[in-house]
């Protein structure tokens, strides 16, 4: 345990350092530059001092005590002797399921207004880039089925799957949510193309994921649900596959003020001016 305790640590360090180094990258080459909104930056802030470093502790906490409460004690540890090849993708392939779901339901405003006031702020941002993968609302962090997945996975013993499966989540928000799209110029190859896409039935692109910030040409907010993998995207008819940047990031819609983006469902403010984007096709 110490042992993996280390490598987390280490692996965590040098995720943040890769996260800083193309944050800076993005500012020196002008990405930044003219995309931020009024209150942008309380919300980034709030999200990053209240939290990362309230909430997501808080959740943390919440979660295994309720686990320990309503489960059995005969199942604490019960799957430890498991094998981390058979852990690490089976802990993402049961969290990205359940986050998929949970994620698709977000995006349904008139099903589950709550929930998608709660996601909102995570799209409300005009813009992409790596900071956006730590702007979020402080209820998401109760919510968020990874929370869930790994506190369920830890209380069986799968403390190397629940490694994996953090580093996955750590490394793949980071490319993704990041402005360079390398991927644009290899989907549009001659030869690589076709193979590409294939692998985006499979696994979360940077295009993949822009799209489901965007809308407009390219832009699906109502698709694309997967953080890591796509399978089940693919396999639930929701898969979006685009051919280059959607045409704006964001909403359709006026920003909420920055008080609900924080705080909603306990902070309420005057309802947009249009409903957000709904999927013609149902």
């Amino acid at each position: 345990m110490p042992d993996m305790q280390g490598f987390m640590l280490q692996t965590f360090i040098w995720v943040g350092v890769a996260t800083a180094v193309i944050l800076l990258l993005e500012v020196i080459t002008g990405r930044h530059r003219g995309v931020y909104a009024k209150g942008d930056f309380i919300v980034m802030l709030g999200s990053v001092v209240l939290g990362r470093g309230v909430m997501g502790p808080l959740a943390a906490g919440l979660i295994a005590l309720l686990y320990g409460l309503v489960l059995p004690g005969q199942l604490r540890g019960i799957l430890s002797g498991m094998s981390v090849w058979v852990q690490v993708p089976l802990v993402l392939l049961v969290g990205e399921f359940f986050f998929y779901w949970v994620h698709r339901w977000a995006h349904q405003p008139l099903q589950h207004p709550i929930l998608w006031k709660i996601h909102r702020t995570h799209h409300a941002a005009r813009h992409m880039n790596v900071l956006l993968n730590f702007r979020l609302n402080l209820s998401w962090f109760l919510i968020i089925p990874s929370a869930w997945i790994s506190g369920l996975a830890l209380y069986l013993g799968l403390y190397e799957g629940v490694l994996g499966y953090i580093v996955a989540l750590q490394i793949w928000n980071t490319v993704t949510h990041s402005h360079f799209r390398w991927d644009d110029t290899v989907r549009s190859h001659r030869y690589a193309g076709p193979l590409f896409r294939a692998l985006e039935h499979v696994l979360v692109s940077p295009g993949i994921h822009h799209t489901h910030h965007g809308f407009g040409r390219d832009g699906k907010n109502y698709r694309n649900f997967g953080t890591v993998v796509s399978v089940y995207d693919w396999m639930f008819g929701t898969l979006h596959i685009p051919d280059g940047r959607p045409a704006n990031y964001g909403l359709p819609i006026r920003d909420p003020h920055w008080l609900e983006q924080l705080f909603y469902p306990l902070v309420r403010m005057p309802a947009p001016q249009k409903a957000p984007q709904a999927d013609p096709q149902g």
